[in-house]
């Protein structure tokens, strides 16, 4: 008796969940099922492909052609990148938009193997999931497709495919052509170690070289007839090591040393660096950047060679928006966590292994959402560009075990298996389902906006960008 009590319990509360889903989103979670073999396999060929910033060009077709095949309207090129594009379906309002970022990291080449194993040694790798991150948004814009030619959702369904995050950032061209000045709100993700409406900002940044020219000589016959420019290179990032003691614990300032002189008999005449200043607010991040770059000055005049200071781009920290979160929030909860197997478990217990971390396996529930703005992440994205121009709501879904290293070969090896497809078709019906809330309430959408214009303020957008993309530059 008491068992056929507890299986009542357990089949109503299964029968009280199935309610809370209204039709449409059933229909998305559908609509994602349907096409789960298909998005996989798209997910894995640009897992294989592993293609870098502005030469995704396999990656970018794969999901235009995909996009095309399904009946939306595709424009490739967009923003005169040849591997952005974007791909739109419907008519008037809302126009809601979905961002699918597709490149990846170079040097982490990754077989789907819980040991470090390069598939191709010295290629690159998605070790941030990006693979996964543009298939499930398009997913999801399909998934709002089909509904819309139902005649069950009314108005704009706008994915856009965005290259080149990991470095240049893309988006901030793609803003400046306008792309988004007739989009009502975005919804965007991105693959993480948990599941959660993500309400936390990221840092902005700003990426330029500092090149110093001198004159050579040779090294030891007559050196004084030499103005070394890889001298000038090693005062300035001294100088940089010891500023760092007198910048706010908020910022961060990286570099990277691309040209430090060929053979050692030679003075070298010509040096180069990639520097990148960061803190989560761009007012004090852009005075440190100042400061930075008149220590390049200095150590030109240190060392009597020449300088030049050459802006690649920089990035706005996210603006966060509480009531997308908010809504969002619901459809993850609607969701449930993910479930798996023995086997995924045990391979995410090998990867925590084999990077020095604690073996607990994966994170599969449902985080709560969070205070707003109480602890920005250490990362950065030109999504913070996205959305200091349209409203954005956010989403992180489990693709890799706790605590795995990102931008590692860890997370391209779970991004080419099973625990990486769940949290991709995971994040696809939640962004679908949430896209579906916009799409049947306007009071939403206007809050959504209302939040957004309140917390821009009277902050003016001023793009850091200097010329066109910088398609084919190292």
């Amino acid at each position: 008796m008491k068992r056929v009590i507890l299986l009542v319990a357990f089949l109503a509360t299964i029968n009280g969940f199935s309610q809370k889903i209204g039709t449409n989103k059933k229909a998305i979670i559908a609509s994602v099922e349907k096409h789960e073999a298909e998005l996989i396999k798209i997910s894995d060929s640009i897992w294989a492909l592993a293609e870098t910033a502005f030469n995704e060009s396999e990656s970018s077709r794969i999901l235009a052609d995909y996009a095309e095949k399904n009946g939306l309207t595709v424009t490739r090129g967009v923003a005169d990148i040849p591997t952005a594009f974007t791909a739109t379906y419907g008519s008037g309002k809302p126009v809601i938009s979905i961002l699918g970022e597709f490149d990846a990291l170079p040097g982490i080449s990754q077989k789907a193997s819980p040991v470090k194993e390069p598939l191709n040694a010295g290629a690159a790798g998605h070790g941030c999931g990006h693979n996964m991150f543009g298939t499930a948004s398009l997913g999801a814009a399909i998934a709002v497709k089909e509904l819309m030619e139902q005649g069950k959702l009314k108005g704009t369904v706008k994915f856009l495919g965005t290259p080149a995050e990991e470095k240049f950032f893309a988006k901030v061209w793609m803003v400046e052509a306008g792309l988004w000045d007739d989009v009502d709100v975005n919804v965007s993700w991105h693959p993480g170690a948990n599941i959660e409406a993500d309400v936390q900002s990221g840092l902005s940044l700003i990426d330029f070289i500092v090149e110093f020219y001198g004159q050579a000589a040779h090294a030891s016959a007559d050196p004084w007839n030499g103005r070394s420019a890889s001298d000038a290179l090693e005062i300035y990032t001294t100088g940089i090591n010891y500023y760092r003691e007198h910048i706010l614990p908020t910022s961060r300032i990286h570099y990277h040393i691309q040209d430090g002189g060929q053979v050692v008999n030679v003075v070298p005449d010509y040096s180069k660096l990639w520097v990148r200043v960061r803190d989560p607010k761009r007012k004090i991040m852009l005075p440190t950047y100042e400061r930075v770059k008149k220590m390049a000055e200095g150590a030109a005049i240190m060392a009597n060679v020449d300088y030049k200071i050459s802006l690649v781009s920089g990035i706005y920290e996210t603006l966060v928006n509480r009531s997308g979160g908010e809504i969002m929030q619901k459809n993850i909860e609607l969701l449930g966590p993910i479930t798996y197997t023995e086997e995924e478990t045990t391979f995410g217990k090998a990867i925590q292994k084999a990077t020095g971390k604690e073996q607990v396996g994966m994170d599969s529930k449902i985080n709560p959402l969070k205070e707003t703005e109480k602890n920005p992440g250490g990362g950065s994205t030109d999504v913070g560009d996205v959305s200091w121009n349209v409203p954005n709501i956010n989403l992180s879904v489990t693709v890799a075990p706790k605590d795995t290293p990102w931008h590692s070969w860890a997370v391209v090896a779970c991004g080419g298996m099973s625990i990486g497809h769940k949290g991709m078709v995971y994040a696809s019906k939640a962004m679908g389902m949430t896209m579906v809330d916009l799409f049947q309430n306007p009071k939403l959408v206007e809050k959504v906006k209302e939040e957004f214009k309140t917390r821009k303020g009277d902050e003016v957008y001023e793009a850091m960008i200097d010329g066109p993309p910088p398609i084919g530059k190292d």
